[in-house]
């Protein structure tokens, strides 16, 4: 279910607000900068769906976001529980992180959870299936796999080279409580 918590960033255990409207949610985040959308996922991929499968299926709203936000290359991260390098990704990912380069993700199957540290604040996100949500160059980040993780989303990047993190330093996503994606 998508969702929206928002916490001061010195108090993780108790959120100032919590909703499960995606309307709610997408006005918060505008407000706080942050775009998130709803688009269609009615392509039917079969289970296990290659890089290639999904690309192709989502060709048509791949390319409109790339020349709506000037995206220079899109690539698509599946994760599963069995995944070979699954500790290595979620230690990657549960990070605190900025990026040069406005990021975003468009989820095609399964859920996951961003954090973004926007200011005095932690802004909580949990998205599902046709949740777009882009996240601004420079804004402090990690994102959440869940225990099982079971997603398929596709990347945009403004760089050609993809997904490159700066790494803040801060200890803050092992502050704050996981939720099940």
């Amino acid at each position: 279910m998508t969702s929206l918590a928002v916490y001061w960033d010195t108090n993780p255990a108790k959120p100032e607000l919590e909703t499960g409207d995606r309307l709610a949610a997408a006005a918060h985040l505008a407000h706080a900068g942050v775009p998130f959308e709803r688009w269609d996922t009615s392509a039917d991929l079969p289970a296990g769906a290659d890089e290639a499968a999904v690309t192709a299926a989502y060709a048509g709203s791949i390319e409109r976001l790339k020349l709506h936000r000037a995206f220079q290359s899109a690539d698509v991260v599946r994760v599963t529980p069995d995944a070979p390098d699954l500790d290595a990704l979620h230690a990657r990912f549960m990070t605190e992180h900025t990026h040069t380069e406005d990021e975003a993700r468009f989820f095609v199957a399964g859920s996951g959870t961003f954090y973004l540290h926007l200011g005095r604040k932690v802004y909580r996100v949990g998205c599902e299936r046709g949740d777009l949500i882009s996240i601004p160059a420079g804004i402090r980040h990690w994102f959440d796999m869940g225990e099982r993780p079971s997603f398929t989303a596709i990347r945009f990047f403004t760089r050609p080279d993809g997904w490159v993190a700066a790494y803040t330093g801060d200890g803050i996503a092992a502050r704050f409580p996981r939720v099940a994606a």
